[in-house]
């Protein structure tokens, strides 16, 4: 009777053996997890070389790209700079164009401009050359913003180099208010200029026209007597002086006169 009990009891503690084996082995392995777990955070893998040299070259090249880009910033800067000035003294430079030029001319003649201190005995001494006819035309042009009546009282004269003459232009403002206008010129040929000389000229001059006004001005000129030696002249039998009228405004430059 006593020996199913004793090997019962061997059983329960064989199995109860068993099962503490098994949790024993069970905590060991969760620790030994946990372990490497630990041991992978602590310790992480290395990074390539390859990939480290990457990373720093793309840096690198970063860099140079912005200093380029600095660079090239700082040479517009003063590019910029440079044409601003430029700018700044073109405009300078047209303001006193046409005064500058005009002092010029007096001094030198050239443009048909009366030259200053101008000798009137030399123009009543002058001999003319009879043999040599010249027919001198006359032209009117206003600008766009002048809103008047500028025409040549004749079309066409026909002088002598050496002889003084007299031609008339008229300008009327039809409109209600007074308005100022001033005037430029040119020669055509070219080569003619130099030899066309006024004496008394409306050019340059601001001529203020009151409302319905109308007035006439003169030009009293004469062609040298040089003309006639000058042998790329020799071909020359015509030419035309032109006017253009514009509005005097505050600011506004004038074009260059000169010869077409």
């Amino acid at each position: 009777m006593l020996l199913p009990f004793a090997l019962r009891e061997c059983c329960v503690k064989h199995y109860a053996h068993l099962a503490y084996c098994h949790t024993k082995i069970c905590v060991r392995s969760q620790k030994v997890r946990g372990l490497a777990t630990s041991s992978s955070q602590l310790f992480p893998r290395r990074t390539p070389q390859w990939f480290v040299n990457q990373i720093r070259g793309a840096k690198t090249q970063r860099k140079k790209q912005q200093g380029h880009e600095d660079d090239w910033k700082q040479r517009n800067k003063t590019v910029l700079a440079y044409i601003a000035a430029v700018g700044i003294g073109m405009i300078g430079m047209s303001y006193a164009a046409v005064p500058l030029y005009r002092l010029y001319c007096q001094a030198s003649g050239l443009g048909g401009k009366a030259i200053a201190g101008h000798d009137t005995e030399l123009v009543e001494t002058m001999k003319p050359v009879k043999d040599r006819v010249i027919k001198v035309t006359f032209n009117a042009d206003t600008h766009a913003s002048l809103r008047w009546n500028f025409r040549p009282q004749q079309s066409e004269i026909y002088v002598v180099p050496g002889e003084t003459a007299l031609a008339f232009y008229k300008a009327q403002n039809p409109t209600d208010k007074p308005v100022i206008g001033i005037s430029t010129y040119n020669v055509v040929p070219f080569e003619a200029g130099q030899y066309f000389n006024k004496i008394q000229c409306f050019c340059f001059e601001e001529q203020r026209l009151n409302p319905q006004e109308e007035v006439d001005m003169p030009v009293f000129f004469y062609i040298d007597p040089e003309f006639d030696e000058d042998p790329r002249m020799a071909r020359v039998d015509t030419i035309v002086l032109s006017y253009t009228f514009f509005e005097a405004k505050d600011g506004q430059t004038l074009p260059l006169p000169g010869y077409s």
